[in-house]
């Protein structure tokens, strides 16, 4: 598989978080970077400067000025991004790590970072702490061009392999039955990260969860009511139904499913931002994050 090793001014801006008017004043002034440039100017970056821009952004969004940073060598600059404690850190040299692992296809690096984290800190502590972070970088590089579909894929299977062995781990023979909740997501939605990590954290609460899947009919949902009583639904809106589409689906569900036993249900996802919440049902309550959510559950 191709490893993408070259990258334009803007990739590292998506990356680094640093404007890309930024990393040129950087570049001019304190000789950072040395990237190669085409005969009409265009600036060209290899792994290492993005290594490099990255540890940078890291000291640098914890305080060191970057004179003082450009004045350290580059072994010296790597020593005290590892210093910095990750869990404190927006930008962390964990986060850092998972993407160059997502950019170069390296399941090891990939590994070799979470065991890391794993060693210190709980999974449920990776996950809303790097791997939310990770994700939320993700869809913004994806937006941007500045990865492939085969980038997202390949991080996303490793994270959700991960929430998988920790499902496994916590898994309850003998769950409380004071309430079922059903996750799933709607027809022609995939993006089951957030939904599988919201399983997780249930049955580590000793609920008992009941995990659909992708893509689920409503007419699935019915039958359900046939062997759970006291059901609460929750359901993650990434690109299904469309943004316009979602008070016309939350109506049908209520109309067809929640009315019926007057059954609540959580959404949340890209597709439920900035909704009118006086325009559905009563029953269903809109999250802003996963943290949101499991907060409440």
């Amino acid at each position: 598989m191709s490893i993408k090793n070259s990258f334009s001014i803007k990739d590292l801006e998506n990356l680094s978080g640093v404007k890309a008017h930024t990393i040129r004043i950087w570049e001019k002034r304190y000789n950072l970077l040395e990237p190669e440039r085409s005969d009409s100017n265009i600036r060209t970056y290899n792994l290492q400067n993005l290594r490099k821009i990255l540890n940078i952004a890291v000291l640098n969004n914890s305080g060191v000025k970057i004179s003082k940073i450009a004045d350290i060598s580059e072994e010296e600059l790597n020593h005290k991004v590892k210093d910095i404690t990750i869990e404190n850190k927006e930008n962390s040299v964990a986060v850092n790590n998972f993407k160059i692992a997502m950019l170069n296809f390296d399941q090891s690096l990939f590994e070799e970072t979470y065991n890391k984290l794993l060693a210190c800190n709980s999974f449920r502590d990776v996950f809303l702490k790097e791997f939310l972070i990770l994700l939320t970088d993700i869809g913004n590089l994806w937006t941007t061009n500045t990865i492939s579909p085969a980038h997202e894929r390949f991080i996303s299977t490793l994270i959700k392999q991960k929430i998988l062995i920790n499902i496994e781990r916590v898994q309850n023979v003998n769950p409380r039955d004071d309430m079922t909740y059903i996750l799933y997501l709607p027809m022609n939605e995939i993006h089951d990260i957030g939904i599988l990590y919201v399983h997780f954290e249930l049955m580590l609460k000793g609920y008992k969860s009941v995990f659909l899947g992708p893509s689920v009919p409503l007419e699935n949902l019915y039958e359900l009511q046939h062997v759970f009583e006291n059901i609460t639904y929750i359901s993650y809106f990434t690109v299904e139904p469309v943004a316009d589409k979602v008070y016309d689906y939350l109506k049908e569900m209520n109309n067809n499913i929640l009315s019926k036993r007057n059954e609540p249900m959580h959404i949340l996802g890209n597709n439920t931002k900035d909704m009118d919440t006086s325009k559905i049902p009563a029953n269903v309550r809109i999250h802003n994050s996963i943290i949101e959510l499991i907060d409440v559950l």
